[in-house]
């Protein structure tokens, strides 16, 4: 019997993950009783992500994933789920506010109607969401994180906006006043989780239901950087939406991807928040405050004199010969931040599994190693001159978290091993640092 379950609960995660749940098994009448869909399905990404290395390599017999570029936009979506250590999810919590206060009618929640009425809703509302961060600058400088992978591939599905969460749960208000907040719950689930499979340039075609489902096909279309695929196709499970409102593409010449002017850098903090800082300096450059506030308000590409979402006539040209960014490192090296990538992954399982158990000065105190681990393997993947100092500072840091056992190892046995690794890692560094501060000293006689 208990056999039977998990083979029934692997059918499901797989199933959520194709929007395939029907409204009999994902009806629930309390949100405590709606199931963690998305934190449970990280074995399925982890599944799906090595299916696609496997069966790139034998289509194309080469890796469809590089590992700067994978573990960027992984760490992406780890620093993106950061804030949910210390509160609710903004679209839940905004919700339940609402529909406690304001709601105008109770659909009941035990209703396929219901169901399938906050299906429809909700995805028509994450293409108003998703539309109004390519078209409102300060929208865009938050998810601009999930474009700015010039691959394409399942774990671009993973690079995620830290900030995006704070404004997109106003879009969804209006459900708020109709269906029961266990029912968003699990549709918000199925919208997201569904999105994680259209990455992936190994489906080429789906046939009849390219007419009105988002695929591979179209959402590749989303995130070209091509003139013809710029601010088109924002749905999530429906393409139906962008043919209503005029924001659908085809997939015609080869799909060149990343943003318009690619960052060329794998830095974590600064693949989050880079744009903000380039609005500030755009407005600054205005004398009208009227000006000031468009920048922020109109399009990205918008200036003075220009249609308020601006125009394409500064991009470069893509002719399809593009190269992504992927500067060579040695083998060493890479294996050196693929172990303490995996090291530290570990560490924000537990963070998140523990979480109730810990005091926030705990948890905020493990938050802030999460985020100095994957800024600085980004200071490495970048070849920074900077990285030695700042991975022998990190080193340190480990080794007092692993003294203090708020780090363990992998299994008890490779707790010796482990210790031994950081141990060698830091002085390699140090050693690393000193070099380093001798040559410069040296130059500078």
């Amino acid at each position: 019997m208990a056999a039977a379950v998990e083979l029934g609960s692997v059918s499901t995660g797989l199933r959520v993950m194709f929007a395939m749940l029907t409204p009999n098994e994902s009806s629930f009448e309390k949100v405590e009783d709606v199931p963690k869909y998305v934190h449970e399905a990280t074995p399925f990404f982890v599944g799906l992500i090595m299916l696609e290395l496997v069966v790139g390599v034998l289509k194309t017999g080469a890796s469809v994933v590089t590992i700067s570029d994978g573990l960027t936009s992984i760490s992406a979506g780890m620093t993106s789920r950061l804030p949910l250590l210390f509160m609710r999810g903004c679209e839940l919590s905004a919700y339940m506010y609402v529909w406690d206060r304001y709601r105008l009618l109770e659909l009941p929640w035990d209703s396929a109607w219901t169901w399938w009425f906050t299906f429809l809703g909700v995805d028509f509302c994450f293409y108003w969401v998703h539309r109004s961060a390519h078209e409102v600058a300060i929208l865009w400088a938050a998810h601009q994180v999930h474009h700015s992978s010039e691959y394409y591939n399942l774990t671009t599905a993973l690079r995620q906006s830290l900030t995006q969460q704070f404004t997109s749960w106003i879009f969804y208000l209006p459900l708020a006043l109709v269906v029961p907040p266990s029912i968003f719950a699990v549709h918000i689930q199925i919208n997201l989780l569904y999105q994680f499979w259209i990455h992936t340039e190994l489906i080429r075609d789906l046939g009849p239901l390219e007419w009105v489902f988002n695929t591979p096909k179209h959402h590749r279309v989303h995130h070209g950087r091509n003139l013809y695929c710029i601010d088109k196709n924002y749905g999530g499970i429906l393409i139906i939406w962008d043919r209503l409102f005029g924001t659908f593409a085809l997939e015609t010449d080869k799909v060149v991807y990343g943003l318009v002017f690619p960052i060329k850098t794998f830095e974590i903090l600064y693949v989050q928040l880079h744009y903000y800082s380039y609005l500030w300096r755009k407005s600054n450059g205005y004398k009208k405050l009227v000006n000031k506030l468009s920048t922020f308000m109109n399009g990205p590409s918008w200036k003075p004199g220009k249609p308020r979402l601006g125009d394409h006539a500064n991009n470069p040209k893509v002719t399809g010969e593009e190269v992504p960014h992927d500067p060579s490192w040695s083998l060493p090296l890479q294996v050196y931040v693929v172990i303490h990538f995996l090291l530290v992954l570990l560490t924000y399982h537990d963070l998140f599994e523990n979480k109730m158990m810990l005091s926030q000065l705990t948890i905020l105190g493990m938050a802030g190693y999460v985020l100095l681990t994957l800024t600085a393997l980004g200071y490495i993947m970048d070849q920074r001159p900077t990285a030695a100092v700042l991975e022998m500072l990190r080193c340190v840091v480990m080794a007092t978290l692993q003294r203090y056992s708020y780090v363990r190892p992998p299994l008890p046995s490779l707790a010796v091993p482990t210790e031994a690794f950081v141990s060698l890692s830091l002085l390699y560094w140090a050693l690393h640092s000193v070099s380093q501060l001798l040559s410069i000293k040296k130059k500078g006689d």
